[in-house]
């Protein structure tokens, strides 16, 4: 079956995580959020409360399905049974792509339920590259893969995480989902230029962000998301939309999450930087 590749989804504007502590508040009050982005895994179940709640979100809002457990770069490959839970929920959400995290994160069936960095090797590329083309062919979905924050680097990587990313997502022919906040952190972790980053990383392929804060310690930051967004990675948002135009972004609060109308609030501060960007939309050709 054909499918549309990416556009940049700007006609989404700016979402917030949906979560928990604000199911009662939304449903009562129905804020005027441009959309939601909903963890995956979450509502990968066969009924309850989650459902309940994101059946009536759905019949107000756009939901956008973001996963934590696709692991494009397992040795072993893609679980199917996970591909085919994930499929019927995008049937339930009607998301118009879905995205994960451009990472590794079991062995020999040993979760480590965590988003762990890959070698920055053109091997590697080439099998993480495979894996998310058959994802985003048994989903029949576009997918936009995400630049994860790390705390490690591999000896063996050969290139720049931002060069992996592009042959990653070039050789898969799927899109990006930016997160700056994850760029920062390891730019502080492992001593890069996150400017120049955002820089190299391919326009054209970006249809989403997403902003988050961070905790920060004597030696290391964390991508914690408890925290509002901090200035540099404001300035390397600013960055972003400049070379990218106008793009759905999602600001990430899953930690010491406070009321609603502050996550919403400091979400909305990204319209700040939308002024003065065109609303570009880059819409390619489709795919058999």
């Amino acid at each position: 079956m054909a499918h549309p590749r990416f556009t940049n989804g700007f006609e989404l504007g700016i979402g917030i995580g949906l979560r928990v502590p604000h199911y009662d508040h939304i449903l009562s009050e129905k804020p005027a959020v441009a959309w939601f982005e909903i963890i995956s895994e979450n509502y990968m179940v066969d009924g309850g409360r989650p459902l309940e709640v994101l059946d009536q979100i759905l019949e107000q809002y756009q939901v956008v399905q973001h996963g934590v457990g696709l692991y494009p770069g397992n040795h072993e490959g893609l679980d199917f049974e996970h591909l085919k839970r994930l499929k019927t929920l995008a049937g339930r959400t009607k998301t118009p792509w879905f995205s994960d995290h451009l990472c590794w994160g079991s062995v020999d069936g040993t979760f480590s339920h965590d988003l762990l960095p890959l070698p920055y090797t053109m091997e590697s590329a080439r099998k993480v590259a495979a894996n998310l083309r058959i994802a985003q062919d048994f989903m029949e979905l576009p997918l936009a893969v995400e630049n994860v924050s790390s705390y490690v680097e591999f000896h063996q990587s050969e290139m720049t995480e931002w060069e992996f990313l592009t042959e990653v997502v070039e050789m898969a022919d799927v899109g990006i989902l930016l997160d700056v906040n994850n760029i920062h952190v390891s730019s502080i972790n492992h001593g890069f230029d996150a400017m120049e980053y955002v820089n190299f990383i391919p326009a054209e392929r970006v249809t989403q962000m997403h902003i988050a804060g961070h905790s920060k310690y004597e030696r290391f930051i964390i991508d914690t998301h408890d925290h509002p967004v901090v200035d540099p990675v404001w300035k390397l948002y600013a960055r972003a939309i400049e070379r990218c135009g106008a793009t759905a972004t999602l600001l990430e609060w899953d930690a010491k999450i406070p009321s609603f109308d502050e996550v919403w609030s400091e979400a909305k501060k990204a319209c700040n930087y939308w002024d003065h960007v065109p609303q570009i939309t880059y819409l390619h050709e489709t795919v058999a």
